[in-house]
């Protein structure tokens, strides 16, 4: 039998992820504008001291969302990753496509994620776990050998943020992903220094 403490820890854990959810369900159904701590307390049916016991205020739910939707993106990735036909430029093509899809189908938790105020740490040594795991997705797409390939992901990533930022906002149309991730991909996991690198990796396994 789970102790007082245990039961209500994982009662206050529930009404976390509750007010978590109904937060980007409301962003989702009517902008992040309608948020606000009145309509949560209204929506998971608490005061709205209770929500404040969980978060300060709207930003901070911003960002428990925002951290909520890196953990759906990081195995969103992972997912695309693995389930490609080989790895390198294949496994990179498909972690980009993930990536789009995944901006085009959660437009309000992507603008969490990546267009509002948070109190997130990037690129920091305070960088959460869901930050990395889904950064490094674009990374293990790299040969180890490739001593470049976190600055080759980071350039990847920013180029996406503004493919899905801007498709989105229709200054570029939505159609042409295909040719423009082909581009990017050319650009970048097919420079010679990667190849270069990636075969030696290759002899040396040999």
């Amino acid at each position: 039998m789970p102790t007082i403490s245990e039961r209500r820890e994982r009662e206050r854990a529930h009404r976390h992820q509750l007010i978590i959810t109904a937060a980007r369900e409301l962003a989702e159904a009517e902008g992040w504008e309608a948020v606000t701590t009145r309509r949560l307390a209204e929506r998971v049916e608490y005061s709205q001291p209770v929500l404040y016991s969980h978060f300060n205020g709207k930003d901070a739910i911003v960002s428990a969302v925002a951290l909520d939707g890196f953990s759906q993106l990081a195995a969103h990735l992972s997912h695309a990753r693995q389930a490609a036909t080989e790895p390198g430029q294949a496994a990179l093509r498909a972690v980009s496509h993930a990536y789009l899809a995944f901006a085009t189908e959660r437009p309000a938790l992507y603008q969490a994620m990546f267009i509002l105020p948070t109190d997130l740490k990037f690129a920091s040594t305070e960088t959460p776990a869901p930050l990395r795991a889904s950064f490094d997705e674009f990374v293990n797409c790299f040969h180890p050998d490739n001593e470049r390939r976190e600055l080759f992901a980071e350039v990847i990533w920013s180029a996406l943020h503004g493919i899905a930022v801007l498709s989105g906002s229709g200054r570029i149309p939505p159609d042409g992903q295909e040719e423009r991730v082909d581009l990017i991909i050319a650009q970048i996991a097919g420079t010679r220094q990667d190849r270069q690198r990636h075969k030696r990796g290759s002899r040396s396994r040999t």
